[in-house]
């Protein structure tokens, strides 16, 4: 089932992925693997009433529906060609056999129900018939759940022995060691007035089990590490592959950067500051030698994903960037579900065409030669990070008491940073908010003012102005293709 909902995903028409996360938000992909799971399970039952008209054609169905799988599974690239078979083979057959059993079932019911005088037991028949077939489906169904959480928790036990970020060697999966050092730049402890100590108000550094995740893999990559390899190629002086052991023996330094989904809605939760800590992506194409004429760096994923985007964006002399090959987040190894064992963060770009999760080829080419996963469906070839405003703080449709009240939220520009944000009230004059101490131009930023609250409907609206002076534009757009627009609005009723 998660090959098949692999595929809907992949063969989606452009604007569906901006409508499932619309509607669904980060429960995208349990909704599209419901959506399967329904699918075929009512394929089953069409199947298996057609079995009573033609057996023969019931069983061409299951080898429709089963080689449908099939593709499917053969579409992600690390699919292993003899397990993908040996399913099938199994598949066809439990289903024929369950049919066969079924249609016995059935007839046996029908046979009684000729006889008048065994009513009784027809029904009985009829109703033992009815609750083996759902058994039967609801054990597939249980199936399927069951292995979808072994597979993730294989995927959580194997990160689990990725180490602690500490100078000590620790323990990897197929017995091998790494020695995680230490990092030559460490971030810091943000200082306290970095962030507002107000109720509601979104942490200044999200802890990792609350952090965004939208991407497009149903079934979590499970990279062992021991075996895990980085591979830089294309046009390069000369390729270069590396091990984990390798690449974390590299400078590692450490990094606060908001990174944020081009899919958030104005005013929407996909976005996320975190502390990465990995190797700068610089370092390691300065060992390959990116060639001249390479326009375009792109990343790739185990399970076959890209991105794609600018080398210019690495080298723009007005804003340096330290776009990282992350091995950690907020000081621990990579969550499974964020990457592990390392993934791309690149500052200032949105995540569809950087931030690469379980990273495993770094390919650089030009812009004309590549058109990364989201591009042909419809979304921007590069996209940086919009200027947004966000208030969290009072909610939506709060009910507030007249008197003083707090207004406040978080802003964010990476790479160029918050210069002021502003607030409005009932389409009133702006009046500035006051800044919590930024980490950087890389990260959000806390925002509050003071609201002497009337009683009554009130809009209340807020706009940022980022580092280079441009004022957040009022005028909405959708998120397609290169991000959303518009001031972050809320209503409250005050009493």
């Amino acid at each position: 089932m998660a090959a098949v909902g692999a595929a809907v995903i992949d063969l989606a028409p452009p604007g569906a992925k901006q409508v499932a996360v619309g509607l669904f938000g980060t429960a995208d992909k349990p909704a599209i693997l419901l959506l399967v799971t329904l699918t075929v399970l009512l394929a089953g039952a069409g199947i298996g009433i057609w079995h009573r008209r033609s057996a023969a054609d019931a069983r061409i169905a299951i080898g429709l529906v089963v080689g449908a799988g099939v593709v499917a599974s053969l579409r992600i690239t690390s699919a292993s060609l003899p397990l993908v078979a040996f399913a099938a083979v199994a598949q066809i057959g439990s289903a024929i056999g369950v049919l066969a059993w079924l249609g016995g079932r059935a007839s046996a019911s029908s046979g009684l129900a000729s006889d008048e005088a065994s009513s009784d037991e027809a029904s009985a028949g009829r109703r033992r018939f009815l609750m083996g077939a759902g058994a039967l489906g609801i054990t597939a169904v249980v199936g399927g759940v069951v292995g979808r959480v072994l597979v993730d928790g294989r995927a959580n036990r194997v990160a689990s022995g990725a180490g602690t970020g500490t100078p000590q060697a620790s323990g990897q999966p197929g017995g091998g060691t790494v020695s995680m050092p230490s990092a030559i730049e460490p971030a810091g402890t943000p200082p306290p007035d970095a962030s507002f100590a107000i109720d509601g108000i979104t942490p200044l550094v999200v802890p990792n089990a609350d952090f965004y995740r939208i991407d497009t893999a149903l079934v979590t990559p499970s990279v062992d590490i021991s075996t895990w390899r980085l591979k830089i190629h294309g046009m390069v002086d000369h390729e270069i592959t590396l091990s984990f052991d390798e690449l974390v023996q590299l400078p590692l330094i450490e990094r606060y950067v908001t990174i944020a989904c081009v899919s958030n809605e104005v005013g929407g939760r996909l976005v996320g500051n975190a502390k990465w800590t990995g190797v700068r992506l610089l370092d390691v194409l300065e060992m390959a030698g990116v060639q001249a004429g390479a326009t375009q760096v792109v990343p790739r994923s185990v399970d076959g994903w890209t991105a794609g985007f600018p080398t210019a964006w690495l080298h723009d002399p007005a804003h340096p960037r330290d776009a990282l090959i992350a091995v950690q987040m907020n000081g621990a190894p990579l969550p499974v579900e964020h990457g592990y064992p390392a993934r791309l963060i690149v500052p200032g770009l949105y995540g569809y065409v950087s931030a690469t999760k379980w990273l495993s080829d770094i390919e650089l080419t030009t812009l004309d030669a590549f058109d990364a996963y989201w591009v042909p469906r419809g979304w921007a070839k590069e996209a940086p990070i919009l200027t947004q405003s966000r208030i969290d703080v009072p909610g939506d449709g709060a009910s507030l008491t007249a008197g003083a009240q707090a207004i406040a939220g978080v802003a964010w520009a990476p790479d160029r940073g918050i210069k002021t944000v502003e607030v409005a009230v009932d389409g009133g004059p702006w009046k500035p908010a006051t800044l919590a101490t930024a980490l950087g131009k890389a990260t959000w930023v806390q925002w509050k003012i003071a609201w002497d609250a009337t009683p009554g409907q009130h809009i209340v609206e807020v706009r940022a102005t980022d580092g280079n002076g441009d004022v957040q534009t009022a005028e909405r757009t959708p998120p397609d293709p290169d991000g959303s627009r518009g001031h972050h609005r809320i209503a409250v009723s005050v009493s």
